[in-house]
């Protein structure tokens, strides 16, 4: 275990000569503060790693991340997330990056009893109660699970509506931009959600 945890310190150390061989002044320009482009709201899942997949630069995607991207009016950890980027960061664009084979979706459609997790699956199964009735209509398991993780993000993007933060930017005249995205591993590519 020791040598793979070893491996991410020796990449660093090779990672950061490169970029100061690169450009010297590298670093510096970065500890002087960030302007990301956008807020995303991903998955903790490790396969989805939105700076690698999106080929996002250090400084350029504002990043939180819980188990199944979820927008939980109760979690005050994203809200200030999402605070700081609108009111402080001034993000305009703001994504929720779902992915199919998404565990914690999974786990909310198989209903079973796992522990503390059930808690915060709650938000997805509230999903499934609203559409209940076309997930029952899909035959195949994996499409109807691909479904859901669909289904998901696009009821994130109306949580992310109901926030005191994105209706107070609205009523002062913001513009946000609201992006559903899906995560494919079978080709890696990111769908874009049609919203209703």
């Amino acid at each position: 275990m020791q040598r793979v945890v070893g491996k991410f310190l020796e990449y660093n150390q090779h990672w950061a000569c490169e970029k100061h061989a690169e450009d010297p002044h590298f670093f510096e320009h970065l500890a002087e503060g960030q302007n990301p482009i956008a807020l995303l709201l991903g998955c903790s899942d490790s396969r989805v790693s939105p700076s690698v997949v999106l080929g996002g630069n250090l400084g350029e995607i504002f990043i939180h991340r819980n188990i199944a991207n979820v927008v939980s009016h109760a979690d005050m950890n994203f809200l200030s997330v999402l605070q700081y980027a609108v009111e402080v960061l001034g993000i305009q664009d703001i994504i929720v990056y779902g992915h199919y084979g998404c565990g914690g979706i999974r786990a909310a459609m198989e209903n079973e009893a796992i522990g503390l997790i059930d808690n915060w699956l709650a938000n997805i199964k509230d999903v499934i109660a609203s559409h209940q009735s076309e997930l029952d209509a899909i035959p195949d398991e994996s499409d109807r699970l691909n479904r859901l993780v669909e289904l998901n993000v696009l009821a994130q993007i109306h949580n992310l509506k109901q926030t005191s933060v994105y209706r107070k930017a609205k009523k002062e005249g913001r513009e946000l931009r609201l992006h559903a995205w899906v995560y494919d591993f079978s080709n890696g590519t990111v769908r874009v959600l049609e919203q209703a």
